[in-house]
C-alpha cells in the first residue's frame, strides 16, 4: 500500500493551503477498507462467510458468503491521478496501490492538511457495494464489524474525522439497534441505502428509524451506489452498470425526496436530518419547483387527499429545513444555490477516489464558488457541514 505525496501534491500544497477566507470541510470523503478488516472484526459465528479479498488475474476482488462477488479494488484508490496521470486510472486495482490515508487515520489527516481540508465526514468504499450481499443476517454482521473498525479509525481525531455508520434496514428494528450502537461508539451519523429492499422510504415501517435518529441527533445519509440487493436482479457493482445508469443515478434521490416529504416523515420528525451524498445538485432545483407546483395545483387535490403541510410550508421549504445535499464540482448547481437553499449545500472532495479533487480542492472550490458572496461561500465550503456534524 502506498502513501507518499506525488510531485504534483507537494508542489500545490503550500499555495492552496495559504488561500484565505474560509475553511474547507469535506462532507463526503472515504476510507478504504483494509483487506483484513472483516476477518479481524466480524462476529466469529460468521467467520466462514466473512468478506475476503481474492486476487484474480492481477485484480483484487471482494467475495462474501462463498462466491458472492460484491466489490473490486480499483478507482476508489487513485486520488490525484486525474491531474498528473489520468491515463493510469482504472477500475481494476490491487491493495498495494491503495493510498495509506484510506486506512490509516494519521496519514488521512496529513492528506487533509495537504489538501487544505480541516475536517471530513467519511464513508466506506467497497462497503458501499456490500449492500449487494443477499443474506440479511450476514449483511448486519458485516456492518457491525465495519462500524467497530470505523470508530477506531476516527478515534484519534474526534473533532476532525466524523464517521458514518452503515445500517441494514431490511429489518428496521435491527437497523435501529445498530444506530444506537453506532452512537455509543461515537460515530456521527449513519448511511442507509439509496434503494432499500422494500421500496421507497415512505412506509410507516421506517418510523422507528426516523424517531431514533431524531432523538439521537444523528444525521442519516443516502450515498450514491448503495442500492440494496434484489432477488429479481443479478448483483452488479453499485451504480457502475453502465453510462446511462451512472449519469442518471440521482433518479433514486428524486424518488426518496418526494416519498419522504409527501408521506409526512418530516412533519412527524421536524428535526430529523437526511442527506443526499455524491449525486451533485443541479437536478434539485427543478425537483423542488415541480413538487411545489404539484402541491399547489388545486385542480387535482385527490393526489394528496386534500392534506396540507402545517404552517403553510411548501415541499421545498421542508426540503430546506430537513435535508442537506452534497456536491463536488457542480458549477451550474451553484448558480441555483439560493433556490436549492444555501443552508442545505455542502462541498465534498471524495478523497481518495480517482475523481477526487485532492490535492487541488481549494483551487477547485474557489473556481466553482467564484462570485459567490463571502458568507455564502463560507457556509457552502465548510461551515454547514461543520455545524451539522459538530466539528471543532
Amino acid at each position: 500500500m502506498e502513501g507518499e505525496p506525488s510531485r504534483l501534491e507537494a508542489g500545490v500544497a503550500s499555495e492552496l493551503n495559504d488561500t484565505p477566507g474560509y475553511r474547507l470541510v469535506s462532507s463526503d470523503s472515504h476510507v478504504v477498507e483494509p483487506p483484513d478488516l472483516w476477518t479481524r472484526y466480524i462476529d466469529p459465528a460468521y467467520a466462514h462467510r466473512t468478506p475476503r479479498v481474492v486476487r484474480e488475474d492481477g485484480v483484487d476482488r471482494w467475495y462474501a458468503d462463498g462466491n458472492v462477488n460484491f466489490g473490486i479494488v480499483g478507482s476508489d484508490t487513485q486520488a490525484g491521478r486525474r491531474f498528473d496521470a489520468p491515463e493510469s486510472i482504472s477500475i481494476d486495482g490491487v491493495y498495494e496501490d491503495v493510498r495509506r490515508g484510506g486506512y490509516d487515520p494519521h496519514a488521512h489527516v496529513k492528506d487533509m492538511e495537504l489538501d487544505g481540508v480541516s475536517g471530513a465526514v467519511v464513508y466506506p468504499s467497497v462497503g458501499l457495494e456490500s449492500w449487494l450481499i443477499p443474506s440479511t443476517d450476514l449483511l448486519s454482521a458485516v456492518f457491525r464489524a465495519y462500524n467497530n473498525w470505523l470508530a477506531e479509525f476516527c478515534s484519534p481525531y474526534p473533532d476532525r474525522i466524523k464517521g458514518m455508520a452503515m445500517l441494514n434496514v431490511d429489518v428496521v428494528d435491527e437497523g435501529v439497534a445498530e444506530l444506537l450502537w453506532a452512537a455509543s461508539l461515537g460515530l456521527a451519523g449513519a448511511t442507509i441505502p439509496q434503494r432499500p429492499l422494500f421500496g421507497r422510504y415512505h412506509g410507516l415501517m421506517y418510523e422507528p428509524l426516523w424517531e431514533t435518529a431524531e432523538e439521537l441527533g444523528m444525521p442519516l445519509s443516502i450515498h450514491s451506489g448503495t442500492s440494496r440487493w434484489s432477488p429479481n436482479e443479478k448483483a452488479t457493482f453499485g451504480n457502475s452498470r453502465g453510462m446511462v445508469e451512472f449519469i442518471n443515478q440521482e433518479y433514486d434521490m428524486r424518488d426518496n425526496v418526494v416519498a419522504m416529504i409527501f408521506s409526512g416523515v418530516f412533519e412527524r420528525h421536524p428535526t430529523l436530518k437526511v442527506g443526499l451524498v455524491e449525486y451533485e445538485v443541479s437536478w434539485a432545483p427543478y425537483l423542488l419547483h415541480r413538487m411545489d407546483v404539484a402541491y399547489q395545483e388545486i385542480r387535482r387535490p385527490e393526489r394528496f387527499g386534500g392534506r396540507r403541510f402545517s404552517g403553510g410550508m411548501l415541499p421545498s421549504d421542508i426540503f430546506r429545513r430537513n435535508m442537506f445535499i452534497c456536491f463536488q464540482e457542480d458549477g451550474p448547481g451553484m448558480q441555483m444555490r439560493e433556490y436549492i437553499g444555501v443552508e442545505t449545500l455542502m462541498w465534498g472532495n471524495d478523497y481518495p477516489h480517482a475523481e477526487s479533487t485532492f490535492p487541488r480542492s481549494r483551487q477547485i472550490v474557489e473556481e466553482i464558488l467564484e462570485g459567490v458572496p463571502t458568507e455564502q461561500k463560507r457556509l457552502i465550503a465548510g461551515e454547514n457541514c461543520a455545524r451539522l456534524f459538530k466539528m471543532g
